[in-house]
């Protein structure tokens, strides 16, 4: 543990480094920490928080920089949040109104790229089971039939049904009839126990088609994988302690266009609570050790159904960035569960 002296100095080496980017020095530290302590004693202080890890010093300079683990313990306790400005609120406020989910993910993507001036991605919400107001069909030829799902929000989808027999338009009908007095309201997921017990009551004719039907529509409407959407990574061009390697810049631009890696690590955020922190190696994605992703939850009717975050250096104000994905959330939630 760290005593009070050093945490403050910490802190203030951490919030110097952020605004300047330049190795911090006892003497700058001296002037601007409020501890009345010589340089000498500065010094210890410095070398104890360097054997602990938190911080290091750069070859060509006697000032020193945070390390992630630095980073680290200055954002769980030691950093002090901004509240958003009243600017940026609005702005988030009038962007996210509810409209079409796509369009706010896109947006909410695009927001967090312009207001943090980093990269801003989302991960789009995977498909939920959705319930179903009813089926039609629609017969095609002898054993090939089109299934029409249309369901309570009023999504429709279509998918071909091959059959092993041809089967009347009378038995059609009916079959649609039955699916939509007894399953209507429900998802496919729900519908799939209850068949059992149905079909022992059900004419032979048209079990195997319900069947069918069943089976077609729960891979339909079932969860899907997530994507995401990205914005803003061209800001990261412009983030020095970035560009600097342009084979690490290369390996986090192969990233972004490939998004495996990017979407198992936003799916972490998806079971947290709240904002969640990932510094430099601490992610696990080898292009991202020289950044931080800051990320958070968002909702819809009080599930949770993706996650949406910032992408930048471990250089960055957390202080600002951090109520940014925070308001962001909960207002896209918001938008999202509007009815």
């Amino acid at each position: 543990m760290l005593n009070e002296r050093a945490r403050i100095l910490l802190k203030t080496l951490v919030e110097r480094y952020i605004e300047d980017g330049q190795p911090v020095g006892s003497r700058t530290l001296s002037r601007q920490a409020g501890l009345n302590l010589s340089p000498a004693s500065i010094r210890n202080i410095m070398a104890d928080l360097e054997e602990g890890g938190y911080i290091v010093s750069p070859h060509t300079s006697a000032g020193r920089i945070p390390t992630p683990r630095g980073y680290r313990l200055f954002v769980d306790s030691l950093l002090t949040v901004k509240p958003l400005e009243g600017p940026q609120l609005s702005q988030i406020q009038h962007s996210l109104t509810p409209a079409d989910p796509q369009r706010l993910v896109n947006t909410a993507s695009q927001l967090l790229a312009e207001l943090t001036h980093y990269a801003g991605i989302v991960l789009t919400p995977k498909r939920r089971n959705q319930q179903l107001r009813q089926i039609e069909f629609l017969s095609l030829s002898d054993k090939r039939i089109l299934l029409i799902m249309v369901t309570m929000d009023g999504e429709v989808q279509n998918r071909v049904i091959l059959t092993q027999q041809p089967y009347t338009a009378s038995q059609l009908t009916r079959t649609a009839n039955f699916f939509n007095q007894h399953f209507s309201g429900l998802s496919f997921e729900q519908v799939r126990p209850r068949l059992q017990q149905e079909l022992q009551d059900l004419k032979a004719d048209i079990s195997k088609l319900m069947e069918a039907v069943v089976q077609t529509g729960a891979e339909a409407f079932s969860d899907r994988g997530a994507g995401c959407v990205v914005a803003g990574e061209v800001n990261l061009l412009s983030t020095p302690d970035l560009v600097s390697d342009m084979g690490r810049l290369r390996e986090l631009f192969n990233l972004f266009e490939q998004r495996t890696e990017l979407l198992q690590l936003l799916e972490v955020g998806h079971h947290a609570s709240g904002v969640q922190l990932f510094i430099g190696a601490e992610s696990g994605v080898a292009p991202l050790d020289e950044c931080s992703v800051i990320a958070a939850p968002y909702e819809v009717d009080g599930e949770v159904v993706g996650t949406l975050g910032v992408i930048g250096p471990t250089r960055m104000a957390y202080e600002r960035v951090i109520p940014i994905v925070d308001i962001t959330a909960r207002l896209l939630s918001n938008a999202l569960s509007y009815h």
